[in-house]
């Protein structure tokens, strides 16, 4: 007869069992207000995710936002067509993780890092959305700088490795146009873009256009349109952001590229209303402002690698001081003005370099650069102060002798400051043409 080992059937089980709930309990959905689903139960945790049921039996993915009464507030990731009072709401084990590898480059994911160009993700691991800013003293300082490509911003503008900076524009002024050009040019190693509330139709040709085929190779999307629900429009931001940190945690040299933290905002500013938050300016609610920089300062210098990040600040009517645009950039490490009055003179890209700045400039420019820039943007300003009485020919040569030079120099300055969307400038030749037009200004001192 054979010996039952009644302590080892009692292990297995025990394993079996352990922090599994030995009754599965489920909520139901209480009632539905605008884009806010309310149920009463399960228990779960703020920002638990919960699966709820349809009437076809597909089940949509949803976040805990909040509570209200002894109730679940909860914020759906899918469409809700079909949702219906009464239908089953069951907790999921974990929050959202998304799966992430070194073989996502050249992928289109979406807020949550589901594949929607068709591919599959084979070898990954995943990672929490969710994650603390680097330690600030665990930090490397920004020394190098970071060339992008562009004349402008690599001459009066550089960037260092690990900035951030945000770059600001109305509506249909270059911002998607200029970021293309920087993802193609860059010598980052890899590219992370966020895609938020974007037009459906200007993702492909974001792709095909802006960002080319030599921009995708080595490049990571995460897309997020303007149809897609709030909540999914605000973790497209953390997933993008989660990505960037893994290459940089390998070591690798990233650009963290967001179209537009503004359409982020808004999306936040959603959710905070449909929960009840009281509104501040212009109707932002303080989760928009207290949120913001948590996921800013995740970016920057690990001890591990570097996180360059550039952020597209869509302002209302071209006012560079609204709530968004003030807030990124008291947070941000300078900050990049896209003038309309520039674009509708045909000057692309449009950048407004004396309304510009770059913080850590002075850091990661040599001190040849910095003279030039300084000795330079003054003799531009100069010229634009006197425009109006040049432009009808009330300016007498000899008043004064910076726009005596500008005069001679602002062809030059100007062709600097201009580029073609498929042209690429090295950062030493940049440096060089930089170098040329301050020498040429100062013989005529």
């Amino acid at each position: 007869m054979k010996t039952i080992n009644f302590n080892a059937a009692l292990s297995i089980f025990k394993e079996k069992v352990e922090n599994k709930p030995l009754i599965e309990l489920e909520g139901k959905v209480n009632r539905i207000i605008g884009v806010t689903i309310e149920s009463i139960g399960p228990n779960c945790a703020l920002g638990d995710l919960c699966k709820i049921k349809l009437k076809n039996h597909s089940k949509i993915l949803a976040e805990t936002v909040g509570f209200s009464d002894n109730k679940v507030l909860l914020m759906p990731l899918e469409d809700v067509n079909g949702i219906y009072v009464g239908a089953p709401v069951e907790k999921v084990d974990s929050k959202i993780n998304i799966k992430i590898g070194p073989e996502l480059l050249g992928y289109v994911l979406d807020g949550i890092g589901r594949p929607i160009d068709g591919k599959k993700i084979k070898h990954y691991e995943t990672r929490s959305i969710y994650a603390n800013a680097p330690n600030p003293l665990l930090r490397k300082r920004i020394k190098e700088p970071l060339s992008v490509g562009v004349k402008a911003i690599d001459g009066f503008l550089t960037l260092g490795r690990g900035q951030r900076i945000g770059i600001m524009a109305g509506s249909g002024v270059g911002k998607s146009t200029l970021l293309g050009m920087i993802a193609r040019n860059t010598e980052a190693d890899i590219n992370v873009i966020g895609l938020i509330g974007e037009r459906g139709r200007e993702v492909k040709e974001f792709i095909e256009k802006d960002l080319g085929e030599e921009g995708l190779k080595k490049s990571i999307l995460v897309v997020s349109t303007s149809d897609s629900p709030a909540l999914l429009r605000v973790k497209a931001l953390y997933t993008a952001t989660t990505i960037a940190e893994y290459f940089r945690d390998l070591g690798y040299n990233v650009l963290l590229m967001v179209d537009s933290i503004t359409r982020w905002a808004m999306a936040q500013r959603e959710i905070g209303l449909s929960i009840g938050e009281p509104p501040t300016t212009r109707g932002y609610t303080p989760s928009v402002f207290a949120n913001m920089p948590k996921i800013l300062e995740r970016a920057g210098n690990s001890s591990q690698g570097s996180m360059t990040a550039i952020y597209t600040v869509l302002v209302e009517a071209d006012d560079m001081n609204d709530p968004i645009g003030d807030s990124v950039r008291s947070i941000v490490d300078g900050h990049i003005v896209l003038s309309r009055k520039l674009a509708d003179s045909s000057h692309y890209p449009p950048i407004d370099i004396l309304s510009s700045v770059s913080r850590l400039m002075t850091e990661v420019a040599s001190k040849e650069h910095l003279e030039a820039s300084k000795f330079l943007k003054d003799i531009y300003a100069n010229y634009i102060d006197s425009k109006d009485l040049i432009d009808v020919g009330a300016y007498k040569k000899g008043a004064n002798k910076k726009v005596d030079i500008a005069l001679s120099e602002i062809e030059n300055i100007n062709n600097f400051l201009k580029q073609g969307i498929e042209e690429k400038a090295d950062f030493k030749t940049t440096i060089n043409s930089l170098l040329e037009i301050y020498e040429r200004c100062q013989k005529l001192l």
